[in-house]
């Protein structure tokens, strides 16, 4: 009579030259396959399945790795061999990936057009199931100074009041400042909410004389009517 399987295919159940721990030890992480680097995370299978094909599993129920940052607990879940805490660990990597791209180092990039903000804020951005706002500060040359998360919202909106946009601006003596938020919708045309969030940034920025330079909505080219991902109001003429 055969033996049941084992009730968990762990990393090192495989053979030797499989396991992406070793591989990982031997030839460095960019050696290593998105699925790989997954299985490492997930350190053991399910009964019937090893730990690189539930990783694989979930790369392709994904679409790819970075489509995993917009899944929630109830996405991983709905995957065999995926519980509760397996899924709370997964988000939290997810998190700080996206964490680390947003406060990532390096030469300040210059953000003086809107695609080049979209293109900034893709990986920060990218899956949000809330409404989140961004001040970004800029020096006189459009460069970075910092971007700070100013408010996060449900997912049908979030208010904001212009003190809490302005005030890292001021603190950061930025010249000018970009205000981004996201539609968790995918869609980017701006809400009645939107046009009068803006009426009143527009007022403040004068007050304290630091340039609105323009006010960006992120949503995805899918979900765009226009099909570029973003709206700007500086370019619609209502900055």
């Amino acid at each position: 009579m055969n033996a049941p399987p084992p009730a968990s295919l762990r990393l090192i159940d495989l053979a030797i030259g499989e396991r992406p721990q070793e591989r990982l030890e031997c030839f460095g992480a960019p050696a290593l396959s998105d699925t790989e680097l997954l299985a490492v995370l997930l350190r053991s299978g399910q009964r019937g399945m090893d730990v690189l094909t539930l990783a694989s599993r979930l790369v392709s129920e994904a679409g790819s790795l970075a489509d995993l940052v917009a899944w929630t607990e109830a996405d991983y879940r709905r995957v065999s061999g995926i519980g509760h805490v397996r899924a709370l660990q997964l988000i939290a990597v997810m998190e700080i990936a996206r964490r680390v791209l947003g406060q990532r180092k390096g030469e300040a990039p210059v953000l003086n057009r809107p695609e080049l903000v979209y293109a900034f804020f893709q990986p920060i951005a990218a899956g949000l199931a809330v409404e989140k706002l961004w001040a970004v500060c800029l020096n006189r040359k459009n460069r970075l100074i910092r971007c700070v998360e100013v408010s996060s919202g449900t997912a049908t909106g979030s208010l904001v009041h212009p003190r809490e946009v302005f005030r890292t601006a001021i603190r950061e003596a930025a010249t000018s400042l970009i205000c981004v938020h996201n539609h968790p919708s995918g869609d980017p045309t701006p809400s009645s909410a939107d046009l009068q969030v803006t009426h009143r940034l527009r007022e403040a920025a004068s007050v304290i004389d630091i340039e609105l330079t323009d006010h960006l909505i992120l949503g995805t080219r899918v979900g765009d009517p226009a099909g570029r991902g973003f709206y700007s109001f500086r370019e619609a003429g209502l900055l």
